[in-house]
């Protein structure tokens, strides 16, 4: 596919800066690159930052753009001033004006609307724009102006529900410690519609050693994992830790190149927090107080929205924070239900890990999505028109044991194997003339997918639908010689590779998904070959 233009001009139009002669060199030359050569030989993200800026020489534009909550005529645009990113910001108090404008042009020549955003210390100095009035199923493209100084351009797109097909990207699980983002340049050369991300956006832990290191994986075997980078500090609890770790990760190159190249729309799982936390529980409950989580997860909610291109900020009443993450988004026979599974669920039974379920974990009343999202979810299901109905969840639907039959399943109770009664609920709705049911999961580390039948472990039962889950953009996965060795005691799952990073490409037409799971060869080089692992359709399993 050829390079957009508008990523080629947007380079030119910053050749009259002031840079080193390598650098003004290799702009004027980006027009010979194919954008996959571009790049693969760079490392570099699509675009580059404007080098003599408005203030002091400051850079401010440091954490790219993004664009997200893609509607028929609306989205979501994204900045952040940051001259100093891993130190707060950077920014002086007060107000600051950012000034946007969105184009029908990848030559950004054809403005359609502009204006001014204001923003201050109070949102970390980021900026979210509600674009309205656009054209359903349109490219557009945009830019944000601090004094003098441009953004980098970014593209977007509105949904449709009229569209023939849907192009698209999962992602999740992106621990920048354990590997570079050669899956977002990749990703980013795709082009997708949008990118649906299913948390573990950061990792909230500290510092790891730098280096390789075998670790035992069980059975006498040992694996390779490896710390190619570092986190910015230790584990993180404060708005400040929160902020510069969001900067730390939204720095990479091809993060932001992946999200200048389309709309996302995104919902957290638990390391934007804390560890498996669970509503108003943490992973640890006997080291944080409840005030001291609730104190904690508010900071984390607000460092979340304060990155992302997501329609409304955190909410705090009587110590509660609240974050509104779930929705509805339709793109072409692809009605997409993001969902929110850890605000509102029940704390994990049995003490959590993989073990056999307790009594607890059969209580009828425990929810995955709480009463209210759980309703929403159904009424959606049932109203659908959609060829298919995507659900994208944190944690696996598909069913997985980690022992064999006859004994009891061990299985994992973070995930929806934990939740029984609440999985059952959803199973029968979706058994009852729900369109093409197909889940994108994320948070297992595991490329995945699966024929999902109305009662785990029993393929007589009534077939519901389908589970695709890409690679993980760049956390390892100690557990996957253990689901390894088990992988004959699940035979619903007709792939499983929990040994290389990657992500998914999903196109949805009128009669099928067509999944494409796209590996990295090397995690530990950010400008690592990508290739397709294997291409699966869901009327083929």
């Amino acid at each position: 596919q050829a390079r957009p233009d508008w990523m080629i001009k947007g380079c030119r139009r910053l050749s009259h800066m002031s840079a080193a002669p390598p650098l003004r060199v290799w702009m004027e030359g980006l027009s010979m690159f194919s954008r996959r050569l571009f790049l693969a030989s760079s490392g570099a993200a699509l675009w580059v930052p404007k080098l003599a800026n408005a203030q002091n020489g400051k850079q401010h534009f440091t954490l790219g753009v993004a664009s997200g909550s893609p509607r028929p005529s609306s989205v979501i645009l994204w900045t952040r001033l940051a001259p100093n990113p891993l130190q707060g910001g950077g920014m002086p108090s007060g107000v600051a004006q950012v000034r946007y404008r969105v184009c029908t042009d990848e030559e950004m020549r054809k403005t359609l609307m502009d204006g001014i955003a204001t923003t201050a210390e109070d949102k970390a100095h980021s900026v979210h724009v509600r674009i309205e009035g656009l054209r359903p199923g349109r490219e557009y493209f945009y830019q944000f102006y601090y004094g003098d100084e441009e953004s980098p351009g970014g593209r977007t797109r509105t949904s449709s529900p009229d569209d023939d097909s849907a192009r698209i990207a999962l992602a999740y699980c992106q621990h920048y410690e354990s590997g570079h983002y050669a899956a977002y340049r990749d990703l980013a050369e795709w082009v997708p519609d949008c990118v649906v991300h299913t948390g573990d956006y950061i990792y909230e832990g500290g510092i790891s050693p730098l280096g390789a290191r075998m670790r035992d994986v069980g059975g006498g075997e040992r694996r390779l994992f490896e710390t190619v980078r570092q986190h910015n500090s230790d584990e993180i609890t404060t708005l400040w830790d929160y902020r510069n770790r969001y900067a730390l990760y939204r720095s990479d190159p091809h993060l932001q190149a992946a999200h200048a190249i389309a709309p996302w729309i995104v919902a957290m799982d638990d390391h934007e927090v804390d560890n498996n936390w669970a509503s108003n529980t943490p992973q640890d409950p006997e080291k944080q107080t409840q005030l001291e989580f609730q104190v904690r997860k508010y900071a984390a909610f607000k460092a979340y929205y304060e990155h992302m291109p997501i329609e409304e900020p955190p909410t705090l009443r009587d110590m509660r924070p609240a974050l509104k993450l779930y929705n509805k988004y339709v793109f072409g026979p692809a009605q997409i239900h993001l969902l929110d599974t850890r605000q509102f669920r029940s704390d994990q039974p049995c003490g959590d890990g993989r073990k056999p379920l307790c009594s607890d974990a059969t209580d009828p009343a425990r929810t995955m999505l709480g009463a209210e999202q759980e309703a929403w979810l159904s009424r959606e299901l049932k109203q659908s028109s959609s060829a298919f109905n995507v659900i994208a969840t944190q944690t696996w639907f598909t069913p997985y044991r980690y022992n064999a039959p006859p004994d009891g399943p061990v299985t994992n109770v973070d995930s929806w194997d934990g939740y029984p009664a609440a999985r059952n609920r959803l199973s029968s709705v979706l058994a009852n003339d729900v369109s093409s049911p197909v889940f994108l999961t994320g948070d297992w580390h595991t490329a995945m997918a699966s024929t999902l039948y109305e009662k785990p472990f029993d393929p007589t039962s009534k077939r519901i639908g389908h589970e695709l889950v890409g690679g993980p953009i760049s956390s390892g996965c100690p557990w996957a010689r253990d689901m390894e060795v088990m992988r004959s005691a699940n035979p619903h799952v007709s792939h499983l590779n929990g040994q290389q990073r990657g992500y998914l490409r999903a196109t949805f037409t009128s009669d099928n998904c067509h999944g494409e799971f796209r590996v990295v060869e090397d995690a530990g080089r950010a400008n690592s070959p990508v290739f397709t692992d294997i291409e699966i359709r869901t009327k083929d399993i």
